[in-house]
């Protein structure tokens, strides 16, 4: 036959005999027809249990040690396997019913051998007999058997048998239309079992096959041979490769039953089966079909081959045989002919474990494919494994759904079509396949790929290894796929019975029971279970057979008994229950039986982020019904504060429609919390892109609570995100029908997204029900923001979306202290907005970063940015979870998905902007104090610091060199600062000056503030042209300071009324420009001018002494907004130290923003118009200093952490400040060296100096009113401390500029957290009392008053000992390491690369100095380091390429000719020399002074070194160095280099 299709649609049928005989079948749905199909052409056979698990075959066994090797090897891996079959080369010369008595001639015992596992043996039969004798001449018996029974086809005299060649060599082919033949057939199975046992039988060669054609006499010229018309079928003629048409059978001639010689064949085998294993089903699997072959057997898709095409189209084989009513279904796994390759395999072995037969079977001479033959530890493996164990996890569900295919028809893998027939889209769907109604199976089946296009049906689903929701449904998405996974999702709205694993079904069936509940969006869900012994026949005739029906609804589990005439003989239980889906924790679950309570001594477990919840311990018999009744509840780490406001009671709780429940054991856990799961929205119009996510948000009327006007919800919402690259994503809510403000910071963003869905490192998806956003880490699965929470709300003036993350470990978010680096989770509310407040305990400070970096509990970072400037709060708590509530703007999040530490801030700086790279003298060591008297202190301080030789390159001059603190103005006590400055950079130093923001009004000729009223800079009442007054340093004229009166009186009688520029506007940049300009170059007399080199700009939060302005505010709600973030001083409002809120601002565009808006950025806003003011002043590089940061404000600055005080905890708090503002961006900081507030003592300045030596910014500075702490202030040991520190500093200038240079150019770490370099060690997640300069230098003070040791970690590396060089031998562990006064712990690390250079009083002079190399060699004696050098002033030197990078690489090469071959096979150096290249990478930079490395030193050399070399371009070249070695410390010195900075050199040492 064949049949046409046309589009018309239309089918056309050709036959050549027989009749039209056709029969409809009318459905109505896809599975109804089949089911109606089925049962007219006989319902499919129940398969045995065992015949479900995974089987292994090969027709290419040598021998029965092979396929034992084959059993044992993947016993071994412990790979879930139950039958193994042989291929015909068992049998003697492959005659059926004889076996090989040489290769296999245990093959009797062979069944025994797989049944003491628990396992099968299945043998192949072919359709073809030979007619030759035995090997040993003595007759083919059954052969002779058959001969004398005539039962075979014979030719068209009906008499003769025809005789054909397959496998054997010259064969007759049995007539299994005769019965005669069957019992023939029959009888010879049992001859050959009761020789060889096995345990079913595998028929193949069935269509029937035949090497010759036709017969190998030919066949005759006949119409039936050849027809009238011949169909379109392979290999034309009609007898090709098979018998001639007119040879004769009992069912008619050749003609017209040749199409039922398969199912001939499989009645008799079934025969043969019923007569062997009695009541027993065992197993038939039959090549050749026909319609109601499925009836008795299964059937495998044929002798494939190993390619992609053909595992693609074994799926629409499958699925079509599911409609032929044939469920008992597979491909031969990892193909049958060809060689297959590792992840052609690994990727048919993950689809293969759901084929309903799932056996790996291949032909000859080709490669091993049997799992194990890939490595015990490889991917294919531990994939195969994974995937076989879901297998027999879930056979009791598969065993089901063919209880169901036998009794009703229904089709066990089944075309998504079935299920979802009324979507057209699903029509098309043959690369997926369902497992019944509720398993989807979605493989790949591509070479090279782990991003596949896959469909996701109109349901909800569960991924099935983490039971997480995955939020989309009705569309085509794109799945990311790793080496090891595929596609599996359960489908809510049904139960899956399941069963513990094991390697076999024998024992499999012994483990315990469960079920896996998948809820559907009304949170049910329905399933079945079918259950007998797994083998016997009649089962479900006699009933003999436990069956139950089970469903969930309204949190009630009801497993009904709907049959129990079985006993198992294993007395099973389920003892486990998984919910996927349930938005509440189940706080209890009582069990139920006959509505009795029973006891039960389970546990529950609930994971929050994936929704599932677990109930372990469960004893439920096997046979008996049950219920099950949960109730949802809140847990403690599950509160989310619902009024985070004060003053918060039970009424004001409860008209929120929140629960109140006091718990006064509980310290700091919300009172009044949200009642359930829900948030106020839902999604709407999803739309899933290749760059991103966008969707609607509606707020639900329902959940109108107690809201004020300005924290009524917006009741639509926009979401948009965007893929912007593969590693960093933007998801943006907002009001997309009224425009609301924006932080108008730019952002280094593309300008369209430039992610690919191959390589994007996250996936997102938009929750429903309630609404949230999740993203989860695709390489790892790791949730790392999910908002699916109740506290989303977003009104005009409160704005609340909280996340779980990932673990307990957050690091960020500032500016604020804090007595660990790590966030405590425990609790606690931080409230943000840029604040005059010195350092404090939940004290919101000077500057506002809302950026975290999140580790991942398998060492993976992230980073997030919520860029919003609004007063803000975040809330941390033990869930691990995270609450923002910001006061307006929009929620415009940025995550960057590293995955390391050093990463993330990589990547958050390259959004945000890389940090400034300071000047090389701003890397020298600084000196400032609010207090000096005159410039003749300031002159006197210097001239004392130089004759201390204590290094030291910068000098200040705060507010007091300001005539009343009037900026732009010189104080007469200070009218030596201008020839003070000149003469000390003629020395070689530099000066820095302080500048603030507020501009005095009450002057009757002061040109800054005339010139900006003139040029309208200042902030102003809105709608008015008044400009806003406050009160800061600036004093009244003609007035006479009492210090001895109290603060407030002092700023009511004597401060003047100041007014603020507005640095958003380009007005005002011009006017601070030509401000600064005149300061630096005095237009009415030149002597005046202080020629600065860099500018420190404080009180720019901005800071007022009064709260507002003078007179008061005059907007209520601005300032005392419906809800205040939990910052310091809260009853008093935002105004509290600051401007009014209503403030009018006007950006750059024009557009006015309110105060309220932008006073995060007010120091931000100042920072980029100072340093482009002091650039274009100075034409050099300089340096600004600001006190008040936001993201961003590093491109342009550095940072001090504020005013501290004189006190020991101020130590630590500024080593987690450093690091805090290393994750912000903002390398260039560090803090008041010997504190600000308060007297200094002794050994706390001692220590501090220690410390802050190793500050990137490194100043000592304190207030007026203590005493002197500058280190010439003490005595001569105290000058002995800091000159030793701070000439190590100088020295590890070049590295520490380099590091700088990497910050700037690259985003990399300056002063570096552990966690950073040894992110793998938990242990270094804690720490914040050591750091590391860059990833080399481990820094690890002494900060406890008294200390005579510190408690120091060094983590898993090679540690040098900076001060001896030694290795200390130990790593991994804290170790006490001594620490007196003047000592303080550095270690080099192993593998790295350290540039220095001499030191000397200021960078002038050391510039000049001979440089130096220590290599610290690792413990491959490895190691490398760079050195980025320029003029260190010039604007822009490495993006003008004005610069010199030399790479310096210690290596071990072979020497010479002594690579041998060693007797392993493998080549061995006999001698090694250890050699040090130094190349120049850039040379786009001449230094002036003609540096040379003159000194190397070389840690960690474990033998004495003979002689030194040095090349150049390959040749030896002369050089006057001399070399000690030091064999105690393993130290290899080598001095007087004279290796020019800029050339290549090659020094090696053996």
């Amino acid at each position: 036959m064949e049949f046409a299709l046309q589009p018309a649609p239309a089918v056309t049928y050709r036959t050549i005999g027989g009749i039209l005989d056709f029969y409809v079948f009318l459905g109505d749905t896809p599975e109804q027809v089949v089911q109606e199909y089925v049962k007219f052409i006989g319902l499919p056979a129940l398969p045995s249990y065992w015949t479900l698990g995974f089987h292994l075959s090969q027709y290419d066994y040598g021998s029965l040690d092979e396929v034992k090797a084959v059993v044992e090897r993947n016993r071994e891996i412990g790979l879930p396997y139950d039958v193994q079959h042989t291929g015909i080369n068992y049998m003697e010369a492959r005659k059926d019913f004889t076996y090989d008595k040489v290769n296999f001639k245990d093959l009797p015992s062979f069944q025994t051998y797989m049944h003491d596992y628990g396992q099968k043996y299945i043998i192949i039969l072919d359709a073809a007999i030979s007619t030759e004798a035995l090997a040993d001449g003595s007759p083919y018996q059954a052969y002779e058997r058959g001969q004398s029974k005539k039962v075979w086809v014979n030719e068209s005299d009906g008499v003769t048998p025809l005789v054909g060649e397959v496998w054997p060599g010259r064969t007759v082919f049995p007539d299994f239309t005769n019965p005669d033949c069957t019992s023939w057939w029959v009888e010879e199975c049992k001859i050959f079992y009761n020789q060889v046992p096995y345990d079913g039988i595998w028929i193949d060669m069935n269509e029937v096959a035949n090497f010759v054609q036709g017969s190998s006499n030919g066949c005759e010229q006949n119409d039936l041979n050849y027809p009238p018309f011949t169909p379109r079928i392979v290999d034309r003629p009609l007898y090709s490769k098979t018998l001639c048409m007119d040879a004769v059978q009992k069912w008619g001639q050749q003609y017209d039953v040749h199409n039922l010689f398969g199912y001939s064949m499989t009645l008799s085998t079934q025969r043969a089966i019923e007569t062997l294993f009695p009541g027993k089903r065992s197993f038939l699997l039959s090549r050749s079909t026909f319609a109601g072959s499925g009836k008795y057997a299964g059937h495998w898709l044929g002798d494939n081959a190993a390619t992609w095409d053909h595992m693609k189209w074994a799926i629409p084989g499958m699925l079509e045989f599911g409609l032929f009513g044939i469920p008992y279904i597979g491909a031969d796994i990892c193909g049958f002919f060809e060689d297959v390759t590792e992840e052609l395999c690994r990727r048919w072995m993950q689809v293969g474990a759901f084929y309903p037969f799932s056996r790996n079977h291949n032909t000859e001479k080709r490669v091993l494919q049997d799992p194990a033959a890939f490595g015990a530890d490889s991917v294919l493996v531990k994939s195969s494994k994974h995937y076989l164990n879901i297998r027999y996890t879930l056979l009791p569900y598969l065993y089901t759904l063919f209880y169901k295919a036998h009794t009703q028809g229904d089709t066990v893998a089944r075309p998504v079509l079935h299920e979802f027939y009324s979507d057209e889209a699903t029509w098309s769907v043959d690369k997926q396949f369902l497992w019944g109604p509720g398993l989807l199976i979605t493989p790949v089946l591509d070479p090279g790929v782990d991003i596949i296009r896959v469909y996701i049906p109109d349901a909800v689903w569960y991924d099935y290894d983490s039971g997480a929701k995955i939020w989309l449904r009705k569309q085509w998405t794109d799945m990311y796929l790793p080496a090891d996974k595929m596609g599996l999702h359960l489908r809510g709205g049904y139960i899956f019975p399941f069963q513990q694993p094991a390697t076999t079904t024998v024992a499999s069936r012994k483990n315990p029971m469960g079920l896996i509940i998948a809820l559907d969006d009304n949170n049910e869900a329905v399933g079945e279970l079918f259950w007998d012994d797994g083998e016997s026949t009649g089962t479900v005739n006699s009933k003999s057979y436990i069956s139950y029906d089970f469903k969930v609804s309204n949190n009630v589990l009801q497993m009904n008994v709907t049959n129990n005439n079985y006993a198992d003989p294993n007395n099973l239980t389920f003892e486990e229950i998984k919910i996927l889906g349930l938005l509440q924790e189940p706080v209890s679950v009582t069990v139920l039986q006959n509505n009795d309570v029973q006891n039960s001594s389970h546990n529950i477990t609930y994971n929050p982020v994936d929704k599932v919840a677990l109930i372990e311990g469960l004893q439920l018999e096997l046979g008996k019904s049950y219920s099950l009744r949960w109730t949802l509840g809140t847990s403690v780490n599950e509160k989310y504060n619902c009024h985070p406001g004060p003053n918060a009671s039970k009424e004001k709780c409860e008209q929120l429609g929140c629960v109140w429940t006091e718990d006064p054991s509980s310290l700091r856990v919300p009172y009044c919390y949200y009642n359930g799961p829900d948030n106020a929205y839902s999604v709407a119009d999803v739309k899933y892109t290749s760059s991103g996510v966008t969707a609607n948000l509606t707020f639900n009327k329902s959940n109108l609570k107690a809201y004020g006007k300005s924290t009524l919800p917006i009741s639509t919402l926009r979401l948009e995100v965007k893929y912007h690259n593969n590693h960093m994503l933007q998801f943006k809510i907002y009001d997309y029908a009224n425009e609301r403000y924006e932080v108008p910071v730019p952002l280094n963003v593309p300008k369209s997204p430039e992610s690919t869905v191959k390589n994007r490192l996250y996936d997102v998806t938009v929750q429903n029900k309630p609404f949230g956003i999740q993203v989860r880490r695709r390489s790892t699965g790791t949730v790392i923001w999910d908002s699916q929470l109740p506290t989303f709300t977003f009104s005009d003036m409160f704005i609340q979306i909280s996340t779980r993350l990932a673990s307990q470990y957050l690091y960020g978010f500032g500016e604020t202290e804090h007595t660990m680096f790590r966030r405590d989770m425990n609790w606690h509310t931080w409230g943000m907005f840029t604040r005059d407040q010195p350092p404090g305990y939940k004290m919101n400070s000077y500057g506002f970063q809302p950026f975290y970096m999140g580790l991942e509990e398998d060492g993976n970072a992230h980073g997030v940015l919520l860029l919003n400037s609004n007063a803000m709060d975040v809330t941390f708590q033990p869930t691990p979870a995270l609450t923002y509530r910001t006061t307006g703007g929009i929620l415009d999040f940025y995550m960057v998905l590293g995955p390391t530490p050093e990463l993330v801030v990589q990547e958050y700086t390259a959004l945000v902007g890389r940090p400034v790279m300071p000047p090389y003298w701003a890397l020298g060591f600084q000196l400032c104090r609010y207090g000096y008297e005159n410039d003749t202190e300031i002159a006197k301080l210097v001239e004392d610091m130089k004759a201390a030789r204590i290094p030291y390159d910068v000098q200040y001059a705060d507010i007091d060199y300001m005539e009343r603190q009037l900026d732009f103005t010189l104080n007469p006590r200070f009218t030596g600062l201008p020839s003070l400055i000149n003469k000390i950079q003629e020395e070689g130093m530099r000066f820095i000056l302080i500048l603030d923001p507020a501009i005095s009004g009450n002057e009757t000729n002061y040109p800054a503030f005339t010139r900006g009223l003139e040029k309208d800079v200042f902030i102003k009442w809105p709608n008015t042209n008044d400009i806003i007054y406050a009160k800061v340093w600036p004093d009244l004229p003609n007035v006479e300071v009492n210090n001895t009166l109290d603060w407030e009186t002092q700023v009511e009688l004597y401060r003047a009324y100041v007014a603020f520029p507005d640095f958003f506007r380009n007005s005002t940049t011009e006017w601070w420009m030509r401000e600064i300009t005149e300061v630096y170059t005095n237009p009415h007399n030149a002597s005046k001018s202080l020629k600065f080199d860099g500018l420190w700009i404080d009180m720019n939060e901005p800071a007022s002494f009064v709260n507002g302005a003078v007179g008061g505010c005059r907007n209520q709600q601005l300032n005392f907004p419906p809800y205040v973030p939990q910052l310091g001083s809260r009853s008093e409002g935002l105004i509290f130290k600051t401007l009014c809120m209503e403030g009018q601002h006007y950006l750059p565009d024009g557009s006015p923003v309110s105060h309220y808006n932008v006073h995060n950025l007010y120091g931000w806003a100042q920072t980029k118009p100072t340093l482009d003011a002091l650039r274009n002043i100075t034409k050099e590089r300089g340096i600004v200093i600001t006190r008040s940061t936001y993201p961003s404000s590093g491109k342009w600055s550095g940072h001090w952490l504020g005013d501290n005080t004189a006190a020991w905890n101020q130590l630590d708090k500024s080593i987690i400040g450093m690091m805090e503002f290393s994750l912000f961006g903002i390398s260039y900081t560090g803090a008041d060296i010997c504190g600000f507030f308060g007297d200094s003592e002794y050994e706390l300045c001692a220590r501090w100096m220690e410390l802050g030596a190793f500050y990137p910014y490194s100043r000592n500075h304190n207030g007026k009113g203590a005493k002197r702490q500058d280190p010439v202030a003490w005595n001569s040991t105290f000058e002995d401390i800091s000159r030793k520190v701070l000439n190590i500093r100088y020295t590890l200038l070049p590295y520490l500029y380099t590091l700088m240079h990497e910050a700037n150019a690259h985003g990399s770490t300056v002063i570096r957290p552990l966690l950073h370099e040894f992110v793998r060690d938990k242990t270094t997640w804690e720490i914040h009392r050591q750091f590391l300069w860059g990833p080399a230098l481990l820094v690890s003070p002494a900060l406890d008053q008294g200390a005579v040791a510190v408690n120091a970690y060094l983590p898993n590396a090679r540690w040098y000992d900076y001060h001896t060089g030694e290795y200390i031998g130990f790593r991994g562990q804290f170790r006490n390491l001594p620490s007196p006064l003047e000592h303080i712990n550095l270690h080099i690390r192993g593998g790295y690369i350290l540039p220095q250079q001499s030191p000397a009083n200021t960078t002038f002079y050391s510039r000049r100095n001979p440089l130096a190399l220590t290599v610290a060699l690792n413990d491959s004696q490895l190691a490398a380091g760079q050195l980025y050098w320029d003029d260190g002033v010039r604007i822009d030197a490495y993006e003008e390429r004005v610069y010199l990078l030399t790479s310096f690489t210690a290596n071990r090469v072979c020497h010479g000719s002594s690579l041998v071959l060693s007797t392993r096979g493998d080549y061995c150096c006999m001698l090694t020399k250890n050699i040090l290249e130094i190349k120049v990478l850039h040379r786009g930079y001449a230094d002036p002074n003609n540096l040379k490395f003159t000194r190397i030193k070389i840690l960690g050399v474990t033998s004495t070194v003979q002689e030194v070399t040095v090349s150049q371009n390959g040749e030896v070249i002369q050089s006057p160095h001399a070399v000690s070695y030091n064999s105690q410390n393993q130290v290899l010195e080598i001095t007087r280099l004279e290796l020019e900075l800029g050339k290549d050199y090659t020094l090696k040492w053996s």
